[in-house]
């Protein structure tokens, strides 16, 4: 990249223009008014940093754990559903970005690249996040295979039992497959880059999904399964059968209620993300951010808890982790740097984050990320109107 990178936003810009507007706002775009979606960004700009001087700022660390994997820093890639459509392998070459930064990837269930195409292409061990199926054969198969591949935690996410509608995605005609209306053959004649790119690769639909779920080998059969598929009946007694199949470390994704964060804890998992699903469900829901001290409050003594929804920058993980957070997720962050810009681009937004972090930390008086704790964040954070009273 030629471009001069100083933030997330800087790879948003690069990425919207390099990848096709219907792929570009699938990963851009939230659930009805997109309120919530919106919100996640905003709110963390509400909570104020306390600025501290003449502290000594040297030999600074953010190498931290999550479900006790070290990290180069508390930040992990998100699951992200199509991530192979914003730049061709996406999966593989953002999971090799991560590995060599030294934060988990995630592969989501909906990815382009299949697990064994990510296990045999990335140089390090990435999560699996597991979507739950009605085809509870299907949904077996799919944790053994993210088990024989070595997978070091699964993701199991519980907000997606019915779809929220995305209003760009069906003005764009995005679907499985998707509509190649003449808008978007025009569109994607634009982006020579991309195409270049997809000619390149046989990786062009649903990995983990073609040629494994029953009665889909190919994409025309796709999107028939695919909408029959997600389990409104999804309920606490799946999370243990999962949890038994699975048998290594379990995150549950998509907690953003207390009382469900009591049941998650009670499950025995090794970490709860908050998570409104980066505002793509339930347009209206308060905020990742704002409903993190509530469930640090009900359950952070009980379980590990991680966020994710609107980190764009290495403040929002600071000020994250200050409120109790012990890992953070970035989405669309790393997406925008995909689109950008491949590997590099993924590797470009970890740097800016990384860079943020440490040099936020720094002003803030604290030379180590693990110091800085929930019962302490008044060390940290100046103002926090989403702060709440213990037991509340």
């Amino acid at each position: 990249m030629r471009e001069t990178i100083t933030c997330i936003d800087d790879l948003k810009r690069l990425a919207q223009r390099r990848v096709p507007r219907m792929f570009y706002d699938y990963a851009d775009s939230g659930a009805w008014t997109e309120g919530t979606y919106r919100a996640n960004e905003s709110d963390f700009q509400k909570i104020k940093l306390r600025q501290r001087v003449a502290v000594d700022m040297r030999n600074r660390t953010l190498e931290s754990e999550m479900v006790g994997q070290k990290v180069a820093m508390p930040v992990a890639l998100a699951p992200t559903g199509l991530t192979g459509m914003q730049h061709a392998d996406g999966e593989i070459l953002a999971a090799r970005a991560a590995a060599k930064f030294g934060v988990p990837f995630t592969l989501s269930t909906m990815s382009i690249c299949s697990i064994e195409d990510v296990a045999a292409n990335s140089p390090a061990p990435f999560w699996f996040q597991l979507y739950v199926m009605r085809d509870r054969d299907f949904a077996g198969r799919l944790i053994d295979r993210a088990k024989a591949a070595g997978c070091s935690a699964l993701v199991l996410t519980l907000d997606l039992q019915i779809l929220g509608q995305r209003h760009k995605d069906v003005r764009n005609g995005l679907s499985a497959p998707p509509r190649l209306t003449l808008p978007n053959i025009i569109n994607m004649a634009t982006k020579p880059g991309w195409c270049f790119g997809m000619l390149g690769t046989k990786r062009r639909t649903f990995g983990n999904i073609v040629g494994h779920a029953k009665g889909v080998s190919d994409m025309s059969q796709l999107a028939s399964w695919t909408n029959e598929q997600f389990d409104p009946a999804l309920s606490w007694e799946d999370v243990a059968w999962i949890k038994e199949r699975w048998g290594g470390k379990l995150i549950l994704k998509g907690i953003l209620d207390a009382e469900d964060a009591k049941m998650a804890a009670k499950t025995g998992a090794d970490a709860i993300i908050v998570s409104n699903h980066g505002g793509r469900q339930l347009d209206g829901a308060l905020s990742s951010i704002a409903m993190l001290p509530r469930i640090v409050d009900a359950v952070g003594d009980q379980v590990e808890i991680h966020i994710d929804g609107g980190i764009r920058s290495g403040q929002d993980v600071l000020k994250s982790v200050a409120l109790g957070a012990k890992g953070t997720y970035i989405g669309r962050a790393f997406l925008y740097g995909l689109g950008a810009g491949g590997e590099a681009g993924v590797t470009k937004a970890l740097e800016v984050i990384r860079k943020e972090l440490d040099v936020t930390m720094a002003l803030c008086g604290h030379r180590d990320i693990r110091n800085i704790r929930h019962d302490m964040n008044d060390t940290i954070i100046a103002e926090n109107p989403f702060a709440t009273r213990k037991g509340m």
